[in-house]
């Protein structure tokens, strides 16, 4: 199911509800203060068995979602689709990219800082070309949230991103 901000079907697959706009990481706040936050952009892409698709980036141990920095002057669904192609081979329009909401959570590679993501959903259609790793991406995976625990995974998607599926 694509994710939508205010998807409400109870059948098995993952829905998006409308998050806050803003959410902090609570008490790890204080932790990472000393440094700025890292800002991205980042696709939460979800396919039809509720499969996340998270991606490794080279020299690197940790899932996250794909996305990445901003360049100037680019707005976040620019980012994003931008980071997509480049990482994945992907082609999205960037106003077909539903902003989900903006959260913070501990960086997943860089200790002591946090990443503050701009977050869209992405939906994915049949004749859309099969995401490839490509660019600074070591690997690609789509992971079922009961089955994150078994690799390692960023903050982002296991603090932030499970609270917006159900």
């Amino acid at each position: 199911m694509p994710p939508t901000p205010d998807s409400t079907e109870s059948d098995d697959s993952a829905a998006i509800v409308e998050p806050p706009i803003r959410v902090s990481t609570g008490a790890d706040d204080s932790a990472a203060n000393s440094a700025p936050p890292i800002r991205v952009a980042a696709a939460l892409i979800v396919d039809d068995d509720g499969r996340l698709l998270l991606v490794r980036k080279q020299g690197t141990s940790v899932f996250m979602q794909p996305g990445g920095k901003y360049e100037p002057g680019e707005t976040g669904a620019q980012t994003l689709a931008r980071e997509l192609h480049e990482e994945l081979g992907l082609r999205v329009d960037p106003a077909a990219l539903v902003p989900l909401g903006t959260f913070t959570a501990r960086a997943a590679n860089e200790e002591g800082r946090l990443v503050e993501a701009e977050v869209f959903g992405v939906a994915l259609t049949a004749g859309d070309a099969a995401p490839v790793a490509g660019a600074e991406i070591a690997e690609l995976r789509w992971i079922h949230p009961d089955d994150l625990h078994r690799q390692p995974v960023a903050p982002l998607v296991t603090d932030r991103m499970l609270a917006l599926l159900r």
